[in-house]
């Protein structure tokens, strides 16, 4: 009987494993963070594209009901919700008072844009929709209650009291926010200016972006009148429906579900169109997804081809090392231990790989997400999930399995042979 089969602990492939590995320096390293940069990629997109559907959607969560003029209706969600820059056909005024005083209707506000401060977008509605029907209050000072006065979002770069003049003039100038671009000093509307007087709480979504006026405001600037038949009129009291000017959009407050879509159903043909934005978010989920996954399978198939290679790597890595095994197995290690040397090595480092790529992954979904905020106004929070670690163990699965190959064919050769390499 051999010193090997007599003593268990020599059973034990770990040191043997250690040994192998140090021996890699480099190269172990190296196939760590092949296996760490494929993960980290993909767990990356997932945490990202969670982050966006997340937020989007909680943006959208005030707008029961949007109606517009006949269009596009992604777009009327995307300017009316997350506030971009395109210019939407208006719609008669005169259906803001017919929502007034429907019945099914708990509360109806215009949105009329346009206009830019500052680079911010000036939004024109009315105090109980900057409110969100009263939910919102102001994080500093107060709520406008003059045409020359204006609120602001929380994350507009400007104190209270400050007087701003709105330019009908394009939104991106390639100017940080707070900065103003040539053409907004060109097309400013003079006599138009509004004082900050109040900072509204955070919505989490693109409207704490925009400066908030009274939409009488806005019509003021451009020559419109302000809906009212009398100048003192109250701000957001009942408008003159015939003095009403066109209007971007209108945001419905239904009573009940069953009157948001009879409500839907009425406006939603002829010289307008109704439309819930989660119908609409849905669709863009959807290709949002299509893309994910696209861009998921390509990067799955390049994950496998470097695996591929890894295990080549291990292949050769293994032939290096026959005589090693071979002196083993002379001194009396058993043909397994060989295979649980050899595999284990593979393991390891496949299975740390994709653990440092599930931690780099979620580190750059954060990453990412910054600069996107950034663009879309949006806050976007890229939270780790379960299902993120589901994914990982998985590959680290998948790659243990392929080591297997070489640890096989180390464990097929015979002594004679290993001796003589």
């Amino acid at each position: 009987m051999s010193r090997w089969s007599m003593n268990p602990l020599s059973m034990n492939p770990g040191p043997m494993i250690k040994a192998d590995l140090r021996q890699l320096g480099w190269v172990a390293w190296a196939i760590v963070l092949l296996v760490a940069a494929v993960v980290a990629l993909n767990v990356a997109l997932l945490g990202l594209e969670r982050g966006v559907r997340t937020s989007a959607t909680r943006a959208a969560d005030d707008f029961d009901l949007l109606i517009g003029a006949p269009g596009s209706p992604t777009q009327l969600v995307l300017t009316s919700i997350y506030l971009e820059p395109e210019a939407l056909p208006l719609m008669d005024g005169g259906l803001l008072n017919t929502l007034s005083t429907d019945p099914r209707v708990a509360g109806v506000a215009p949105i009329v844009l346009g206009d830019v401060a500052l680079g911010y977008p000036v939004v024109g509605t009315t105090t109980a929709f900057a409110t969100r029907w009263g939910r919102l209050k102001p994080a500093e000072g107060r709520l406008f209650t003059a045409l020359t006065e204006a609120v602001i979002g929380s994350d507009v770069a400007l104190q209270l009291g400050v007087s701003v003049t709105p330019s009908h003039a394009p939104r991106y100038q390639g100017l940080p926010l707070g900065r103003v671009s040539e053409s907004e000093a060109r097309h400013r509307h003079t006599g138009s200016s509004v004082v900050v007087v109040g900072r509204m709480a955070r919505t989490y979504s693109a409207w704490d972006r925009a400066i908030i006026v009274p939409v009488e405001a806005v019509w003021q600037a451009h020559g419109l009148g302000t809906g009212h038949a009398s100048d003192n009129a109250v701000l957001g009291a009942a408008f003159d429906g015939p003095l009403v000017p066109g209007i971007t959009a209108l945001v419905v407050k239904p009573r009940a579900i069953a009157d948001a879509y009879a409500l839907r159903a009425r406006f939603g043909r002829g010289a307008t169109m109704a439309l819930f934005p989660a119908e609409v978010l849905v669709a863009l989920y959807q290709r949002l997804g299509q893309v994910r996954d696209l861009t998921i399978a390509v990067s799955a198939l390049n994950g496998i081809a470097v695996l591929a290679v890894i295990t080549l790597l291990l292949l050769t890595l293994n032939r290096l090392r026959r005589q090693r095994y071979a002196v083993l197995r002379a001194l009396g290690a058993p043909a397994h231990y060989i295979l649980a040397v050899a595999w284990g090595g593979g393991a390891a480092l496949c299975t740390a790989g994709a653990a440092l790529g599930l931690l780099l992954g979620w580190l750059l979904a954060g990453l990412l997400a910054m600069p996107l905020a950034r663009a879309t106004g949006l806050t976007i929070v890229a939270v780790p999930a379960g299902v993120d670690a589901l994914w990982v163990g998985s590959v680290a699965l998948v790659a243990s399995l392929m080591a297997l190959l070489p640890a096989f064919l180390a464990y097929r050769v015979s002594v004679a042979d290993g001796l003589r390499g």
